[in-house]
């Protein structure tokens, strides 16, 4: 077999050898062998690399130094045709084509960037300059006989630089560029100091929103109810007396009247109102089995299903089967809200199928016994929802899991038998406090929930429905009390997070407090009462919108017609030709006119089909009472004076012209006989008790 050179295969400026040959095979060889293998330099590169991309073609014999040495001879005798097909492109235009990318020197970049800085900031290094030299100065005059060291100057540029690295180095992260004036720097420290002082006197200092009242009126019973939208534009309240209203800050008066009001379920009080995450509806749960579902501007959008009582198995009904007790919203999600009921059940429902929850959560104790649930929640991330119920005990589960398992159970977190009115999360998640209603408030820790953080007692509280609250800063709890024997208003009692201990209490009114709402965007505490009053708590420098605007209001002027009176001089001595009429009032002369129906001219009002002022229809009001009215109208006979008499003056002429019953006897009967009456002689026998009385 013959040896066959593959040659060199290129692609631009790539290459690599198709030869199976490596260097240490050819040196491993004779010298016969490496005669063959010396040829150009080129060549033995060519067999001894290894790797790389090239094009793909013919391969051909290698080339010889001839071979390259004719190439260029060709090349140049090419030059003149390329010159001139580089002039025809430029010619029509084409020379355009095919540029290099422009080369960047970036040392000489940045050295011209450096230049730049440094004129641009000329004026500020030299008075950095001149403020050290006057420093130097003074230090000088200030140390008698010393004698100035020959360095001064070379001192005066060390400190400066000194001064530059300084800064350099402590504001390397938040400054770029050249270093700022010893007085900005000043200033700016001093500044910095002045906002950590404010901003650690606001940490000890608790600012309240509770300087100024506003009074909105629900009706006379207690306020059950209340919900912020979250934008802060409007309020929903619901009461013991069955009714929800709707309140609208921006369009209220001062009347400070609701806008709307109607009866969900007539009959039933109202357990709680809320809004979605996004305020578009409004989830209304009141006593009864079933809870509906409004849009912001009160019209019903759909009610929830109602459960079969006779089936056993709560997971198997539509909806719920006994009265509801507590409802909220999703915190993220707008289609999902949450319903509990004394049917021991908790339902998750969708707003696309509201003909049947979504899903149904079973509140058992640790014997296994069904409870009843008294108020629901979800999480401020949702991830988590939990309950309290008729028990004491605390359940909470995980949304994220299926709800068959309890994730966190707490038993005995209140008295056993009593109704728990609150549970709410805190911002950040990690703790929830709950209010009893055995008159306690408890603070509890999601990571470490065997034991209460704090307990806060006598706090007497008489509603199902009592509500305790974080601030939107979480630094504090805030609750309400009711009225005991012997108190005269209720309040609202707000605790610091860290330590419970009370750090405002205030009275509210002058009877029970019932609902808290702080709304975080308005900063704003909205307070429902037993006396069936809103009271919205606000400061006008802290508070935004809300009850800020209904208060700014003013009372608008009523339009007067303006009208050119002219001026009566009373002269009551004067000559009556010389007096002047008084002007009279006309109004009252004009309303008894008005009642006048001859001076008004009033048209007859239309009969209707009873008839009206005294007057019967002229037609009736059907086809047959007009016939019957004519035949009466035709046969009607006016009767005067006494009838008997009026009948007797016919009774001569009836006897002596006879017409009807006396003619027809006149021949066979001349003589009128008339039937004798007959005696019954047993009668007379018969005792006078059986006999038939007559009178």
């Amino acid at each position: 077999f013959l040896k066959m050179n593959r040659g060199k295969i290129s692609f631009g400026k790539i290459g690599f050898s198709l030869s199976t040959k490596k260097t240490e095979d050819i040196e491993s060889k004779g010298s016969d062998d490496k005669e063959e293998f010396d040829g150009s330099a080129d060549e033995k590169d060519t067999q001894t690399s290894i790797g790389g991309f090239g094009s793909f073609g013919k391969i051909g014999p290698a080339k010889t130094q001839n071979d390259i040495i004719n190439e260029a001879g060709i090349e140049k005798e090419k030059e003149p045709e390329k010159q001139q097909e580089d002039e025809m492109n430029e010619m029509m235009g084409f020379s355009s084509f095919g540029k290099k990318a422009r080369e960047f020197d970036l040392d000489k970049i940045v050295e011209e960037t450096r230049k730049t800085a440094l004129e641009r900031n000329r004026d500020n290094l030299e008075k950095i300059a001149l403020n050290v030299n006057k420093g130097d100065n003074e230090n000088k005059e200030g140390q008698a006989g010393t004698p100035a060291p020959n360095n001064a100057g070379q001192n005066a540029d060390t400190r400066k630089n000194n001064a530059q690295n300084e800064d350099y180095d402590d504001d390397d992260e938040d400054f770029v560029g050249p270093p700022l004036p010893p007085e900005m720097l000043a200033a700016r420290s001093e500044k910095e100091t002045e906002e950590d002082e404010v901003d650690d006197e606001s940490d000890d200092v608790y600012k309240l929103p509770i300087t100024h009242e506003l009074l909105l009126s629900h009706g006379s019973k207690t306020v059950s109810a209340l919900a912020v939208d979250p934008s802060g534009a409007r309020l929903v309240t619901g009461g013991l007396d069955y009714e929800v209203k709707y309140w609208d800050f921006q369009g209220m008066d001062l009347s400070r009247d609701s806008f709307r009001s109607f009866y969900p379920a007539d009959g039933y009080p109202i357990s709680n109102v809320d809004y979605s995450c996004t305020g578009d509806k409004v989830l209304v749960v009141s006593g009864s089995q079933q809870c509906k579902v409004y849009d912001r501007d009160g019209i019903e959008l759909f009610e929830c299903a109602k459960g079969d009582m006779y089936i056993n198995d709560m997971a198997k009904t539509k909806g719920h089967i006994s009265s509801l007790t507590y409802g909220c919203w999703h915190p993220k999600d707008k289609t999902q809200f949450l319903t509990s009921s004394r049917d021991g059940t908790l339902r998750i429902w969708n707003v696309d199928q509201p003909h049947q929850q979504k899903t149904v959560i079973k509140t058992k104790a640790y014997s296994g016994l069904k409870i009843r649930p008294i108020v629901c929640t979800y999480s401020r991330d949702g991830l988590m929802l939990g309950c309290a119920c008729d028990d004491g005990t605390i359940q909470l589960w995980d949304t994220r899991k299926n709800y068959v398992n309890v994730l966190i159970h707490i038993k005995n977190s209140h008295e056993k038998g009593t109704e728990t009115s609150s549970l709410c999360f805190s911002y950040d998640n990690k703790s929830f406090v709950t209010r009893g209603g055995d008159d306690t408030l408890k603070l509890w820790d999601i990571r470490n929930y065997k034991e209460p953080v704090h307990v806060k007692k006598e706090l007497f509280n008489r509603f199902s429905n009592t509500d305790a609250l974080f601030s939107p800063n979480d630094q504090l709890v805030v609750t309400g009390t009711s009225l005991d024997r012997g108190d005269k208003a209720g309040k609202i009692v707000m605790l610091d997070r860290s330590s419970f201990n009370i750090v405002h209490e205030m009275d509210v009114g002058t009877s029970h407090v019932c609902r808290i709402n702080w709304h975080p965007r308005l900063n704003q505490l909205m307070v429902g009462c037993g006396d069936g009053n809103i009271r919205l708590l606000y400061d006008p420098q802290l508070s935004h919108n809300g009850a800020v605007l209904v208060a700014g209001k003013k009372k608008k002027r009523a339009k007067q017609a303006e009208v050119v009176v002219s001026q009566q001089v009373i002269t009551p001595h004067a000559l009556p030709m010389f007096r002047e009429e008084r002007h009279k009032s006309t109004r009252k002369q004009e309303e008894r006119d008005r009642k006048d129906p001859q001076k008004s001219h009033q048209p007859e009002l239309p009969i209707g089909k009873a008839g009206s002022g005294g007057r019967v229809a002229a037609g009736g009001s059907t086809l047959s009472s007009y016939i019957i009215r004519n035949m009466g109208m035709r046969n009607l006979v006016h009767e005067e004076g006494d009838p008997r008499e009026a009948l007797l003056k016919f009774a001569k002429d009836a006897a002596e012209n006879p017409y009807w019953v006396t003619p027809a006897y006149a021949k066979n009967q001349p003589k009128t006989i008339f039937q004798e009456e007959e005696k019954d002689e047993t009668a007379d026998d018969e005792p006078d008790t059986k006999k038939q009385k007559t009178t």
